[in-house]
């Protein structure tokens, strides 16, 4: 799928328009972080949605990145989007993927491109990438960062690891009557992602379909190599 491609199918107006009703979720290899998504002055809680089979591996851009100073993803994190416009499945799967699905090769802290690259923009915009300022004194808060993008792992690139899925189990490997879960077609298997998210949202714990083969390991992930644009065997769009 190249950059292209995926910016058009994430820049749909259905999915742009509609943000006030998604839910995120955030898990940190060990330490789980909830965002929820404010609706009004109160806060929307929703559990997944069931669905089939139909579109688990279709393509998707999280919501984060139609946010200008997000700098992208940390591939110690799983980060589930529910009630995703993108998704047949109604479902966004971001599993321990670095980086910004819509920027493969990342860029430099002055939001410099790398050679032979593009700076980084909110999908199907012009809009540059940049890192959060503190408004007071136009400062950014990293200082550290500022605009840095990090390039994706060739290991572990958007196409391995972002995509719509679906909840196939519950965090004790089981399907009761009482839920909806989904079963993984061909190529891909039923992987145990989200253990904890605090009380009254258990309904997104759980295992996801996940594409066969790409269990994150933390003693490998990312050790292959960052995605570069000069390298035909590191290109990652």
């Amino acid at each position: 799928m190249t950059r292209a491609a995926l910016a058009s199918w994430g820049s749909a107006p259905a999915a742009r328009d509609s943000r006030s009703s998604l839910f995120k979720l955030a898990v940190r290899w060990g330490r789980p972080v909830v965002i929820t998504a404010m609706l009004g002055a109160g806060v929307l809680l929703v559990a997944a949605p069931g669905c089939g089979s139909e579109g688990i591996g279709d393509p998707c851009i999280p919501e984060q990145e139609y946010d200008r100073n997000f700098l992208g993803f940390d591939e110690k994190e799983v980060n589930v989007e529910s009630k995703s416009f993108q998704c047949r499945t109604r479902l966004c799967l971001v599993n321990h993927f670095r980086g910004r699905v819509s920027c493969p090769y990342g860029q430099g802290p002055d939001g410099e491109p790398p050679p032979g690259g593009t700076s980084c923009t909110v999908p199907g915009t012009d809009t540059p990438i940049e890192g959060a300022k503190d408004p007071a004194t136009n400062d950014f808060v990293d200082q550290r960062k500022k605009s840095s993008v990090s390039p994706q792992c060739v290991d572990r690139s958007a196409e391995k690891t972002v995509y719509c899925s679906c909840r196939c189990a519950d965090i004790n490997g089981q399907r009761p009557s009482d839920q909806t879960f989904c079963d993984c077609p061909d190529g891909f298997v039923c992987e145990r992602l989200v253990t904890s998210i605090g009380q009254g949202n258990e309904g997104l714990t759980g295992s996801y379909c996940i594409k066969a083969n790409t269990k994150y390991d933390p003693t490998t992930a990312c050790t292959q190599g960052d995605c570069d644009p000069n390298d035909p065997a590191r290109k990652c769009d």
